[in-house]
């Protein structure tokens, strides 16, 4: 057996920071010499950051790109890097250099590329292609992938090892929601076991606009198994000595890991491993709990949303309300409670109770609460309109003037003092449609525009047993929701309960099924078709709202791209 110390370099990078990536790659590297390493494996695209997008349509970002892989390939000694980049000759390729000794020593093409769901890869990358190719580091050869190449049963993996890898590398960039590390895992465990070959499985951590990357970086060894783990939403640096088992004999006997195809080209990177006379055992990470992972997916989401667009403060309208409870609390965990700033704006509505569950959530959280009353503006606008609408009763309008009003004075703090608005509406509001468009949806960014009013109350709960008092108040968590818009207005007067709504909302938008689907399934044929029609009116209200983090299989926004002129009936 050959013995070979692993680093994964578990990073957090930023699109289109190529200084900021490089100095991330380089600590790490350094860390992982240190270390006595014989191989760094960094995530997918790591010298650009995930997702480029059409920063790619620049020649000079990826003539930049180009520059920085070289710095990263000049700082390298003996430990073999293997890094993600953007490779360019008559198209552009996401791709893998294998680094070691000052140089580039070869170079990987991904040739599975997903285009579905958050994934546009074909709209940039052409596939890479040809027999495989394996990199001898420490006496051991070393077969590369990248992301999408794993999900295949019978692509590059299974090829690599049948070309003779007694290891493969898996570099990633792979966006978490809910239960994802499970699926991934089953899924790792399958391909390694398969090939009848290890997997060093590395991905990227952090947060980039609506996605969030969880780590959970992963060793599984030739049957299968976690050898180490790496935690969920944290940089780190993983260093194990992992023993290399010849895993041919295994192959004779299971016809899955011989797909055909003849021995893989052989790259050598280094003669030999180091004599390690020490050995770093592995450490394994039990993964996080539902709702301890989906919480703090809306931690890394907002922080790196804030700092790496430059914030330093947010800022939150309380209402007393669970959903701007939520936000605020996450917020603080996110930012700090002195860099949250909560905004109390009472109108002619709003209950005693909804201001004192205010002021108690924030001396809670420990963050700023100031109160600006809505009334005279609201007043004044109600005689400004007046004449215009005379003769007309009161209705959705005069609620809407009140939300308005809330949003500007939100934005004008903002402006004022440099803090990101913090919007407060939840998935349910956000896919019927009901929320104040340039009003409770102005802002710069929507921490729970993913999460489902039921889910928000789980949050919420999770929260406080965490700390183990009531951070969020429980008559926070025990009244009937309201916008306060109106006298003795409650949620269940414009929507069924949100335990109904939330179950019709998945089937209907995370897993498209269609009306007629759920009538045959048995849900009420009357609420399907309401519900539906409000989803779909509401498309060109969703359009014009902040991204925010992504925690569900299925997101608005990239995640799911309806016509807003669309006449389908449902």
């Amino acid at each position: 057996m050959s013995r070979l110390r692993i680093a994964a370099c578990q990073i957090n990078t930023v699109v289109g920071d190529l200084e900021g990536n490089v100095a991330r790659i380089l600590s790490a590297l350094d860390e992982a010499e240190a270390s006595g390493a014989d191989l760094a494996v960094f995530p997918e695209l790591a010298v650009t950051g995930y997702p480029p997008e059409d920063l790619l349509l620049k020649p000079g970002f990826v003539a930049d790109n180009l520059a920085a892989l070289a710095k990263v390939a000049s700082a390298t000694g003996r430990c073999a890097a293997v890094v993600g980049f953007v490779d360019s000759d008559r198209d552009l390729r996401n791709a893998a250099a294998v680094c070691c000794d000052g140089e580039v020593r070869g170079v990987y093409h991904k040739r599975l590329l997903p285009n579905y769901a958050v994934f546009d890869e074909k709209r940039y990358f052409e596939p890479g292609g040809g027999d495989p190719v394996l990199f001898e580091i420490g006496g051991v050869r070393v077969g590369v992938s990248i992301c999408e190449d794993a999900w295949s049963p019978t692509g590059p993996i299974l090829a690599a090892a049948a070309g003779g890898a007694e290891l493969i590398v898996n570099i990633n960039a792979s966006p978490y929601y809910a239960g994802r590390l499970a699926e991934r895992t089953r899924m790792l465990a399958t391909r390694a076991a398969d090939a009848s070959c290890p997997i060093v499985y590395v991905n990227q951590v952090g947060g980039q606009d609506e996605l969030v990357f969880d780590g959970a970086s992963l060793i599984l060894d030739d049957r299968g198994e976690i050898f180490a783990s790496a935690p969920q939403f944290a940089e780190c640096v993983m260093v194990v000595d992992f023993e290399v088992r010849p895993g041919f004999r295994k192959r004779l006997l299971d016809p899955r890991a011989r797909p055909g195809g003849g021995v893989a080209a052989v790259v050598e990177v280094t003669n030999e491993g180091r004599p390690h006379t020490d050995r770093l055992l592995p450490d394994t990470v039990e993964p996080m709990g539902p709702a301890q992972e989906i919480y703090q997916a809306l931690v890394v989401g907002t922080r790196d949303y804030v700092i790496k667009n430059g914030f330093t403060d947010a800022v939150v309208g309380l209402s007393g309300g669970i959903d701007s409870s939520l936000v605020a609390t996450v917020a603080a965990d996110a930012l700090g409670a002195d860099h949250v700033h909560g905004v109390a704006m009472p109108s002619r509505f709003s209950s005693e109770g909804s201001l004192s569950d205010a002021a108690d959530l924030a001396d809670n959280l420990g963050i700023e609460l100031r109160t600006v009353p809505i009334e005279p503006a609201h007043a004044a606008l109600l005689d400004m309109l007046g004449p215009s609408f005379e003769g007309r009763a009161e209705d959705l309008t005069e609620e809407n003037v009140q939300s308005r009003i809330r949003g500007l004075l939100l934005m004008a703090l903002s402006n004022k003092f440099g803090w990101v608005v913090l919007t407060t509406g939840n998935k349910s509001e956000l896919a019927t449609g009901y929320f104040t468009i340039y009003g409770d949806s102005a802002g710069g960014f929507a921490v729970i525009k993913d999460v489902p009013k039921t889910l928000v109350y789980r949050l919420c709960r999770y929260r406080n047993d965490r700390a183990g008092r009531p951070l969020v108040p429980e008559s926070v968590l025990t009244k009937p929701p309201s916008a306060e818009l109106r006298p003795d207005q409650l949620d269940s007067q414009s929507l069924p309960s949100y335990e109904v709504l939330d179950e019709i909302l998945q089937a209907y938008v995370e897993e498209d099924r269609t009306v007629a689907e759920l009538e045959a399934v048995g849900f009420d044929a009357e609420l399907v078709r309401r519900v539906a029609s409000l989803v779909d009116r509401a498309e060109y209200k969703r359009r014009q709202t902040p991204p925010g983090v992504r925690v569900t299989s299925k997101a608005f926004g990239k995640d799911r791209r309806v016509p807003i002129t669309n006449r389908y009936p449902g």
